[in-house]
Formats: structure tokens, sequence, C-alpha cells
């Protein structure tokens, strides 16, 4: 990615504003109880995340999973980041996929409640590894 530092700093600036705002999404369609758009919204909440991550460092890549990879990669394997949220964000990308796409999946508040939390501490991990 050829970015300039400034470019670069806006960019993670941009994405780590959108997982927070994400966020702020989760909790009014959770107390709705609209839990498959919780689900989708909990995923990319981490996902933009992720990506300031990814940005941050100059690391590029163009698909979810390119993402999800890198994230391991790059981060879980050298310490940067717990194995535990990396299982986290895997299982909010899987959840995502059902939630989106099968029919036969409903995300519930049994499934989505626990994952709130979890999801704001990873957040708070990427912030902490940026610096911000």
């Amino acid at each position: 990615m050829s970015l300039s530092d400034e470019e670069r700093r806006i960019m993670v600036e941009h994405e780590l504003n959108k997982a927070h705002k994400t966020m702020e999404q989760v909790y009014v369609l959770a107390n709705n109880e609209f839990w498959d758009g919780a689900a989708n919204r909990l995923y990319y909440a981490a996902f933009h995340a992720v990506c300031a991550l990814l940005i941050n460092d100059g690391i590029s890549v163009h698909t979810h999973h390119g993402v999800n990879s890198m994230l391991y990669m790059q981060y879980v394997k050298t310490g940067k980041l717990s194995v535990e949220l990396a299982k986290l964000y895997s299982s909010l990308q899987t959840m995502r996929e059902k939630s989106d796409y099968n029919c036969s999946f409903n995300a519930s508040k049994e499934i989505i409640e626990p994952l709130i939390n979890p999801t704001n501490n990873l957040i708070r991990q990427i912030t902490l590894i940026i610096g911000k």
C-alpha cells in the first residue's frame, strides 16, 4: 500500500471511527432484538478495527478472508494479539456469513449478547496496538 504517512494516519482514524460507530449500531439493533443485524454489525465493527491495524502497518489485503489470514500471520504469530481475540474475529466472520446468507440460521440474544463485550475488547486492544 503506497500511502503517505499522513494518508495512512487519516485512513486509520477513519477505520477506527467506523468501528466505534458500528458498535453503536450493535447496541441499537440488540436493544430492538434485531439479532441478525447485530451479528452483521458486530463483525463489521471488528473488521474496521482490524483494517485500521493492517493499514497502520502498510499491509494491503483484498478479501475478508485475507484480512483474517493477515491478522493471524502478522499479529497472533508475533504475539501482538492474543489467539483468543483472533478466534473471536474468526467466529464473528463465520456468524456474519451465516446470518447474512443462511436462511435457516437465526442469531439470537443468547448468541449475540456474550459477544458484545469481547468485541469491544478486541477494538480496544487493536487501538492500543496502533497507539491511538
